[in-house]
């Protein structure tokens, strides 16, 4: 599956809301909604939600063309070897290799709370650094949809549709004390990594998953995540 290139589809949405799944297995869309039913004359897809009925929605076809060079993207200087981090043909690191090199550590209880605040960390992090250290707004919508897109390969990983393992690059991470140094200030060397290195020391953290159970309980849990995105969007 690394590497496969899937066609896109865009939902052609009702103003009311509506629980709405979206996932790509294999070559095929498994897609359902329940929800008010609108037709336009593009493709009919159907598939059956965990703890739902089947249902129909009507979605288009999206055709992105080819892929885009950043590389001084417009003329715009701050976008020099861009394309460098993960490649022209791989913008947010879709195409991807994984080295496991240890699978032994085992996850704790945190409290959720405990959890999210230290994500919601990371999350404003990644707001400072792209807003102070790159001042073309252009380089900061390019360089966030990047960061994006990459980080929700993981979902993928998490419900075992990637074929990776679920884990993380314990190099990469050894550099998160040196993001800013002792000072305060932004630390600007380069640790010579790239994105084509993200997953050649990958450390797989022990988990409850049930190959019998997991599927249907974890799927569960992603489908009714992603409808609280769309109820809170469109309702």
């Amino acid at each position: 599956m690394s590497g496969l290139r899937l066609p896109s589809y865009h939902v052609r949405q009702t103003r009311s809301s509506f629980d709405c799944c979206l996932r790509f297995r294999d070559r095929s869309l498994l897609f359902a909604c329940i929800g008010p039913q609108r037709h336009h004359r593009f493709v009919t897809l159907k598939y059956n939600c965990p703890s739902q009925k089947l249902t129909f929605y009507t979605v288009a076809r999206r055709n992105h063309g080819s892929n885009t060079s950043f590389n001084n993207w417009n003329g715009i200087s701050s976008l020099n070897n861009f394309d460098n981090f993960y490649g022209s043909d791989n913008f947010n690191g879709h195409t991807r290799s994984q080295t496991v090199v240890e699978s032994q550590e085992v996850c704790h209880s945190t409290d959720i709370v405990i959890i999210q605040q230290r994500l919601a960390v990371l999350q404003e992090m990644a707001k400072r650094i792209i807003t102070e250290q790159i001042c073309e707004v252009e380089t900061q919508v390019i360089t966030f949809e990047q960061y994006y897109q990459s980080l929700g390969h993981f979902h993928g990983d998490l419900r075992r549709h990637s074929g990776y393992k679920v884990g993380h690059d314990k190099n990469i991470v050894s550099h998160f004390g040196k993001i800013y140094n002792s000072d305060g200030s932004f630390c600007t060397d380069d640790w010579s990594f790239s994105g084509h290195d993200i997953g050649s020391q990958t450390v797989v953290v022990q988990d409850n998953w049930n190959e019998q159970t997991s599927p249907s309980s974890v799927g569960s849990a992603y489908y009714n995540s992603r409808n609280s995105y769309y109820v809170s969007r469109y309702s």
